[in-house]
């Protein structure tokens, strides 16, 4: 099936504010992120894993994919989704570059009833996503998962891959968490050559031209990052403000300390959605009488304005807000 736009329709998602990161070999760690708070945890098969210990890890990582899925209540054929419901933690996985035939076999592990989500790094080009995609859809099918239902997070860690961000995203309609990562000393620094700044001024043309990429592509929750100051939360609040205000829906994290700064900035407080409900409520009215437009609270509101307010309560809902 197909959206309006020609591109494949994308499967309904859980918005995620906090996605952390948590090392494929300490696995017994996603407690101690689930009690953070994080709406997902990333267990790591890539550059948190030594060479020497990455069969082991993987081997940690689907016992706790498989642990998951026992206590969440596994999906069978009939019903339910691989991925996040709002319900709980979403537990993620990156895995190696699929340059790899190694790779590929992790991703063919960790396929399975319990995973949210795959993330991808190093994406050069939208014929990588295309792969995964194609991967994952095998997977789904051997494992009589919901097709479609994992999601596929490419990490655009290169200037061609952010250069080719919307078409990356485009690639699958699986790809609605990809966004900009950036971070001092890390893959995109070194691939830009910028001069890392506490302000993060330095990133924000690249992080918000990212954005605009893909939301065009069909991307509904992007998520930005990275904020690798580990005690600096108040860095981290105004990173996290600079990412909400330009338009993401959330952040990756490398240390449960800072999920709930995370979680903060990226869900709407009461007030908020209460001046939401009250807009909703009086845009309604006034086209009750026949009217278009109508001043609400010292400023002129119409249709746009009260739609955007419904998806402000539809996001909330989505994460299991009442």
């Amino acid at each position: 099936m197909s959206s309006e736009s020609g591109r494949p329709s994308r499967p309904a998602r859980t918005p995620l504010r906090s996605l952390l990161f948590v090392p494929g070999t300490k696995t017994e760690w996603l407690s101690k992120a689930e009690a953070s708070g994080a709406d997902a945890a990333i267990l790591d098969l890539e550059d948190a894993v030594a060479e020497q210990d990455k069969r082991a890890a993987l081997d940690h990582v689907v016992e706790a994919i498989a642990r998951h899925a026992a206590r969440a209540g596994a999906p069978d054929a009939d019903g339910g989704g691989s991925g996040h419901d709002g319900g709980g933690m979403a537990l993620f996985v990156r895995i190696n570059s699929l340059d790899a035939w190694s790779a590929v076999e992790e991703l063919r592990a960790v396929a399975r009833p319990g995973l949210a989500g795959l993330v991808l790094p190093k994406v050069q080009s939208e014929q990588e996503v295309r792969t995964a995609d194609r991967l994952l859809a095998w997977s789904e099918r051997d494992q009589g998962l919901p097709a479609g239902g994992i999601a596929l997070v490419p990490l655009l860690e290169t200037a061609q891959a952010l250069r080719n961000a919307h078409d990356i995203t485009a690639a699958a309609s699986r790809t609605d968490y990809t966004g900009a990562l950036t971070a001092p000393g890390g893959d995109v620094e070194r691939a830009l050559g910028y001069r890392w700044s506490p302000r993060s001024t330095e990133t924000h043309a690249l992080r918000s031209r990212v954005l605009l990429d893909v939301r065009a592509a069909g991307a509904e929750h992007p998520v930005s990052g990275l904020w690798t100051h580990i005690d600096d939360l108040a860095g981290l609040r105004r990173f996290a403000e600079q990412n909400r205000s330009l338009g993401y829906a959330g952040m990756m994290a490398i240390h449960p300390s800072h999920v709930p700064v995370i979680n903060e900035v990226f869900s709407p407080d009461a007030g908020e959605l209460a001046r939401a409900e009250r807009l909703i409520a009086a845009v309604r009215a006034a086209q009750a009488q026949g009217a278009g437009a109508v001043t609400f609270e010292g400023q002129m509101v119409d249709e746009a304005m009260a739609a955007n307010a419904q998806e402000i309560l539809r996001r909330h809902r989505r994460r299991g807000g009442p």
